[in-house]
Order: structure tokens, then C-alpha cells, then sequence
């Protein structure tokens, strides 16, 4: 599985088991519940491997993992450090959000090296992915594809490239997360009525 990251992607990985890859150099991570990664994902059109280029998608495809009840969403490098000022210009700011970053310095676990399915893709995972734990691809990056260019980063203009802009990332991840932690916290509660007559 190394061998399938240093060779053939060129990403950077930390020596040692299991094989983790570095985070800052080649991309960044927003790290999200499961449960908003997949919303934002289908809020976006870009649900599992129908956010490929090409497929009827407005809006390009980029690598996502799942491990356990979280996604990966691998974005432009540098992006980590964005996160919090980006949050803040977005009013999303003042409220906790289960939704961090991971950028220079940090290491992922590497997802299982993907094994193609009948359209060339792994299947979706199962709700908790099936292999204890492990990291898998939701949507793999592509071998001999510049991984850069694909990965949402802030728009600048005159910038060459299809892919999703952060802001739109971000902003519409902070609201399923924060639709997640308030599914999570239940019902409102209803708040009593006065009769008047």
C-alpha cells in the first residue's frame, strides 16, 4: 500500500506502520461526521463517484475517505490554516462545529489502497465501513491526475481549474455539521402557548 501512495499518487508518508500519509504538503483535511460529509456530498451533487468529471456534474470531483463515523475531505494544501478565518467570515464563527482541519504537520491514516469495482470505482462503504475502523475511499484519487488541481481551495481570480471553491465547501459543511449536532440534541422542545380570550 505504500508503494501505491510514493510511486504511483507521489504523496509524501510517514516511515513506520501503519502507513499514514503527511497532511500540508501535497493537501490538507476537513475532518467531519460521517453523517454531514455525506449531506454535503449530495447537497453539492457530487454524492460518491457521481462527482467525477464528466459525469453529468457541475462540479468536479475530489478524493474522500470514511473511517469509522468520520469523512476525509482531502482540500488544496494550505487550507487548514484558512479554516478558522473562513469560519469566522462566514458567521459559522461563534458555534462549536464538529469539524477540524488537518494541515501541515499532521499525518492520516492512508485508506486502503482502492480495488476497482464493476465501474472502475470501489463501492460505496458500508455505514460503518466494514473494516474495523480502517480508512477506505469513498472517491480515490486518480493515478496520473495532478491532485492539486481537483482539490477545493479559496477562489482566486484569473486561477485556472474546475474545482470547488472552499468557501462553498466550508459554509455548506459548517451547516450539516451543525445540522447534525442539533439532530443529535433531539427535538425542540415546544415552548408553551398563551391562550388569549
Amino acid at each position: 500500500m505504500r508503494w501505491w501512495y510514493d510511486s504511483v499518487l507521489g504523496w509524501p508518508t510517514a516511515p513506520g506502520e501503519p502507513v499514514r500519509l503527511r497532511t500540508g504538503l501535497r493537501f490538507d483535511v476537513l475532518d467531519v461526521p460521517a453523517g454531514a460529509g455525506y449531506a454535503t456530498l449530495e447537497r453539492l451533487g457530487q454524492a460518491g463517484s457521481a462527482g467525477r468529471a464528466g459525469a453529468g456534474s457541475a462540479v468536479p470531483g475530489f478524493p474522500v475517505a470514511v473511517q469509522g463515523g468520520r469523512m476525509l475531505l482531502l482540500v488544496a494544501a494550505g487550507a487548514a490554516e484558512e479554516l478558522p478565518g473562513l469560519l469566522e467570515w462566514l458567521e459559522w464563527g461563534s458555534l462549536p462545529l464538529d469539524l477540524t482541519a488537518v494541515g501541515a504537520g499532521g499525518l492520516l491514516d492512508a485508506p486502503l489502497a482502492p480495488e476497482p469495482g464493476p465501474a472502475g470505482l470501489p463501492p460505496r462503504p458500508p455505514e460503518r465501513d466494514g473494516l474495523r475502523g480502517a480508512a477506505v475511499w469513498l472517491r480515490p484519487p486518480e493515478p496520473g491526475c495532478e491532485v492539486g488541481s481537483s482539490l477545493p481551495a479559496l477562489s482566486v481570480p484569473g486561477r485556472a481549474g474546475t474545482a470547488l471553491d472552499l468557501a462553498r465547501l466550508v459554509h455548506t459543511l459548517a451547516t450539516q455539521c451543525h445540522r447534525v449536532r442539533l439532530a443529535a440534541n433531539g427535538p425542540p422542545r415546544a415552548r408553551p402557548v398563551a391562550r388569549v380570550g
